[in-house]
Order: C-alpha cells, then sequence, then structure tokens
C-alpha cells in the first residue's frame, strides 16, 4: 500500500510524504480539537486529552480516505490535461469526507466516551466548524499538488530533453556516417587517376596508405568530437597519401600551437576542408597548391588560393553542409565559410566540450 510503501508513496505523490503526514495529521488535530470543544468544558487534564484524542482520531480518519481519494485520481487522471478535472473532483471529496466522517466518527466517539467515563458527550455536527476544517484541508492538499506538478514538470522537461538528445544523435550518426562514403567516392577518384598516370606499384602504396587511414576512422567513428590532435594526426595521414600522387606540388603551411592541440573539433572536418581544396583547384607544377591550416583565436583557419579547375569533378556537395549541420547539432559556434573570388577560407570553431551530451548510446 502506498501509505507504508516509500516506493508507492514517492511514485503516486511525488516525494516521501511520512513525516509531512505526521506533522499535518498533530496540526490539524489541534485545530479540529480547538474547533470542536469548549475548552472551558474541560478543566482536567484527563478531558483535555480525550478532547485532543477524538480530534486527532477524526483528523487521521480524514487525512487516510482524503489521501487514498488523492492517489487513486492521480491514477485515473495522471496527464496534465486532466489537472483541472482531478482538482475539480478532490475539493467536493474533500467536504464530503470531513462530513461523512464528522457525522460517522462523532456518533461514535460520543458513544464511546460515555461508555468509558462519566462525562456526558453528545457530538454535534456544526457546519460553521467544518468549513474553516475544509479550507485548511484543502491549503494542506494543495501542498500536495504543487509538489506533484513541480515532479512532473520535471520529469517532463528530462523526458523531452533526452528525446532531443536521442534524436539528435541519430542525425549526428548519420551525418558522420555520410562523411565517409564522401571520403571513400573522392579516393576512389584518386586511386583512378594514379591507375591511369602512376605505376602499379604507386596504386599499391595508396591502397596501403588508404587502408591504415581507414583503420583511423573505424577507430574513432563512434565519436562526435574528438581532440585536434587526433584530427591533426589523421589530416596529416590524408595529405601523405595524397603527396604521393601529387609530390611537392602540393604544399601544406602547419602552424598549430601545441597548447591548443587538446581542444576539441569535429571529426573529418579538417580532412574534408582538404579534401576539397584538392578536389577543386589545379594542383600542379606550373601551379602549386599551397593550403595553410592554422589557429586564430581558438579557430582552426583552413585557406587556399583559388586556382579553380577548367573541368570540375562532379562534386557531391556533402562536405561543407555535412560539417556545418554537425556544429550546428553539439555547439552553439558554426563554421564560418569565406570566399572573396581570390581566396577560400573556412574557419573551424575550437571547442572545450560539448555543448550537450551526445555520445553515442552504443559505447
Amino acid at each position: 500500500m502506498p501509505l507504508f510503501n516509500k516506493k508507492k508513496r514517492i511514485q503516486y505523490l511525488g516525494f516521501d510524504d511520512l513525516w509531512y503526514s505526521i506533522i499535518a495529521i498533530l496540526v490539524l488535530s489541534f485545530i479540529t480539537n480547538f474547533l470542536f470543544n469548549n475548552p472551558s468544558e474541560r478543566n482536567t487534564l484527563d478531558l483535555k486529552l480525550i478532547g485532543w484524542s477524538v480530534a486527532l482520531f477524526f483528523t487521521i480518519c480524514d487525512w487516510s480516505i482524503i489521501r487514498s481519494i488523492l492517489i487513486f485520481l492521480r491514477k485515473k487522471y495522471p496527464d496534465f490535461k486532466d489537472d483541472k478535472k482531478r482538482i475539480g473532483i478532490l475539493i467536493p471529496a474533500i467536504f464530503g469526507t470531513i462530513v461523512m466522517v464528522d457525522l460517522f466518527v462523532g456518533w461514535l466517539s460520543s458513544t464511546l466516551v460515555n461508555l468509558l467515563s462519566d462525562y456526558n458527550s453528545r457530538h454535534i455536527t456544526r457546519l460553521k466548524e467544518l468549513i474553516p476544517i475544509t479550507i485548511i484541508t484543502i491549503m494542506v492538499m494543495a501542498i500536495y499538488e504543487v509538489i506533484y506538478s513541480y515532479v512532473r514538470l520535471r520529469k517532463s522537461i528530462r523526458e523531452e530533453e533526452q528525446a532531443k538528445q536521442v534524436m539528435i544523435q541519430a542525425q549526428l550518426d548519420t551525418l558522420r556516417n555520410q562523411a565517409q562514403p564522401h571520403f571513400l567516392f573522392n579516393s576512389l577518384n584518386t586511386l583512378r587517376d594514379i591507375i591511369d598516370q602512376d605505376t602499379k606499384e604507386d596504386a599499391k602504396d595508396f591502397v596501403d596508405s588508404l587502408s591504415g587511414v581507414y583503420r583511423f576512422i573505424i577507430e574513432s567513428g563512434s565519436s562526435n568530437l574528438i581532440s585536434l590532435e587526433k584530427e591533426l594526426t589523421f589530416a596529416k595521414a590524408y595529405i601523405h597519401i595524397q603527396s604521393e600522387r601529387f609530390g611537392d606540388n602540393l604544399k601544406l603551411n602547419w602552424n598549430i600551437p601545441e597548447d591548443k592541440l587538446l581542444l576539441m573539433i569535429v571529426p573529418m572536418s579538417l580532412q574534408l576542408l582538404l579534401e576539397n581544396a584538392i578536389k577543386h583547384n589545379i594542383v600542379s607544377k606550373a601551379k602549386p597548391l599551397f593550403i595553410t591550416v592554422a589557429i586564430k583565436d581558438d579557430t582552426l583557419v583552413v585557406g587556399n588560393k583559388i586556382q579553380a579547375k577548367s573541368t570540375q569533378t562532379p562534386s557531391t556537395k556533402i562536405g561543407l553542409r555535412n560539417i556545418e549541420k554537425r556544429y550546428q547539432l553539439i555547439s552553439s559556434k558554426t563554421p564560418v565559410i569565406d570566399n572573396d573570388g581570390e581566396y577560400f577560407t573556412v574557419s573551424l570553431p575550437l571547442l572545450n566540450h560539448q555543448k550537450k551530451s551526445h555520445e553515442n548510446t552504443d559505447r
């Protein structure tokens, strides 16, 4: 029963009301004794104890019945939309309970007092005495409703937040999985060019290097953020692969202070920017491609001079949108893209921690 089971009390009432019930019953019993009994008629300690005991018994009966009604109504009408209906039923139920208990228990207590003592007790139900008791009881029960509403509101907010996090995590997983085929697509294009232009051994070396890069992708594949240090390791491995194809025609300028290496970044974001720069610009002996990777105000800035190809490689248009969406889901900061016609620059925010916890639930 909810009365004796702490877990049930918390479930139906929102808190463990044991001490609240004890204190409320004692307070109400003193008020009931004061309203119903004339102190001048009870001038001995025995009579005062008898009067208070009867009032205490009244109060316990009222409290137990009303509390049971409260729990029953919460089981029957648990939703926020049912609050008015539940409270609308509870208030007349409180008054009805107090009247019925007063009639029955009043008659019973008067009979027992007359049998067990010389005092002649006659209980009379007076509406003017029941109304203040009803009002006080409603006020005490209102505390139950306030606590119950607060607990349900907190639970609702928590469940809504958890639902949002699950949805965001699903979106992040989709975007992360989307980035990996994009990398494979461009890697296969590079491999095709190597096969066309270079030796079979060069192609085999490229495939070996590519397998090492994919090992890194698999190991970090479940993370929404990784350290800049790890992302740089991956990006440099990728550039090493591309250097097998372009040689000295591809030049990188790395300007990364060591004290920034532990800041966090979206996985594969730097690699995607390097990949796009190589894909959309001429890389030749006549026009070497210079890419700068530097830190400015806790932002990773990747830029290159635009050397547009005369015939563009078909683009999936996934890279930049993918990075932007992933940042939007885990941070209030977003990448900044600047294209002035001469230089193309993307600034990636470096984060100290995630705005919200969106760790993969499989871990």
